[in-house]
């Protein structure tokens, strides 16, 4: 049984999703708190900060992008997504705006608890942090969860600063996408256009010119590569499967 301590909020306005999800999280141990539309969820949250939130995308009035969106300006939260889409385009943006996961509808519920798992064991693992890393005019202190660029901290999320940290921990190395999932997510499955995703948004923030990235470069049918002395991108190839960022 997990720690009851770790407070699941669940948003989702089907009474019938809703009390599922509920009840598989309850009886795998967390305390769980639902809600149906996003304006109460964001008065949930402020009222007491939930360990983890499940979110669906498709809410009345306000939609599960502007909430999550919301919640992470308030500070950082993991959030998993609910969607019933198909479009790839809705998941992908999900991510983008600072989701650790998405589930999508219908699904499994111990799939969702196991997702909920893994993204709180991340989190805990986070909370033991190493020493600060120093690479490339980069710095980045677990202990902290702050990450500095030239002197300028940047806004990362809980996953884009654990992804980081991965790969200035492995300089000079390549590393592929389903390990990545693996370290990095805890996954052993998954669908790796997370990580992708979670790439391109990272070169975002890290990289002088993200079309031209110096320091996370893409190694051509294998994954990626942190160069830590910020070598130019040449050595780049193609995109993996035809979707590498």
């Amino acid at each position: 049984m997990h720690n009851a301590q770790s407070r699941i909020l669940v948003v989702d306005d089907d009474p019938t999703v809703a009390e599922v999800v509920t009840g598989y999280l309850e009886r795998a141990g967390y305390e769980v708190e639902h809600v149906g539309d996003g304006p109460a969820a964001l008065r949930a949250a402020g009222a007491r900060r939930p360990d983890l939130v499940v979110l669906d995308l498709m809410l009345p009035g306000m939609d599960g992008l502007e909430v999550c969106r919301t919640l992470r300006s308030a500070g950082p939260v993991p959030v998993i997504m609910l969607t019933a889409r198909g479009d790839e385009d809705d998941r992908v943006l999900g991510l983008e705006i600072g989701a650790d996961d998405y589930v999508t509808k219908p699904f499994s519920p111990r799939e969702l608890v196991l997702r909920v798992d893994s993204v709180l064991r991340r989190s805990r693992a986070a909370a033991r942090p190493g020493p600060p890393v120093r690479h490339a005019g980069l710095v980045l202190d677990p202990a902290a969860r702050r990450a500095v660029k030239q002197g300028a901290e940047l806004a990362l999320t809980l996953r884009e600063f654990d992804l980081l940290a991965y790969l200035m921990g492995h300089p000079g190395e390549a590393v592929t996408r389903e390990r990545l999932m693996r370290e990095v997510w805890g996954w052993e499955f998954g669908d790796l256009s997370t990580v992708t995703v979670h790439v391109r948004r990272l070169r975002g923030k890290v990289e002088d010119d993200p079309a031209k990235p110096r320091l996370i470069q893409t190694v051509w049918g294998v994954g990626y590569r942190f160069e830590a002395e910020g070598a130019d991108a040449g050595a780049d190839g193609p995109g993996l499967s035809g979707e590498e960022a």
